[in-house]
């Protein structure tokens, strides 16, 4: 039986939920799924530009994992600009830092202190469409 996976850690939801390409005259093919996980060690070694080893202490997984899951980001990615396909992120195996909150109306994820009682979203004002991502 193998072992239970580790949660990954990921500091912020990414700020989309997904990618679709312009100027395509084929018929949407089926999304490419990109996990937080897989967003999370691209933005930490490409954009953040850390080393392996680094990124991997900050999301709470072995070195090797890192380079895995940051290798299944780059061919995801690859294989969605190559074959023209949708990318949709979503959850997967993370759990999130601190505490988010999603607007199910408006999509915008975001962060509040958990002492206040009425939640409303930065963006469209709504206050009955939010619903908690992560809590720790």
């Amino acid at each position: 039986m193998p072992r239970r996976r580790r949660l990954r850690k990921v500091v912020a939801p990414p700020g989309f939920k997904g990618y679709r390409p312009h100027g395509c005259k084929k018929a949407s093919k089926a999304s490419i799924e990109l996990l937080y996980e897989e967003y999370e060690a691209l933005k930490l070694a490409d954009y953040d530009i850390m080393n392996h080893d680094a990124a991997s202490k900050l999301m709470g997984v072995s070195r090797a994992t890192f380079a895995r899951i940051y290798e299944s980001a780059r061919r995801k990615i690859a294989q969605a600009l190559v074959e023209i396909r949708p990318i949709e992120t979503v959850f997967g195996n993370a759990h999130l830092e601190g505490y988010w909150l999603l607007c199910n109306n408006c999509n915008a994820r975001f962060t509040m202190p958990e002492e206040l009682d009425q939640k409303i979203c930065p963006m469209c004002k709504s206050v009955d469409q939010i619903s908690v991502i992560s809590k720790q």
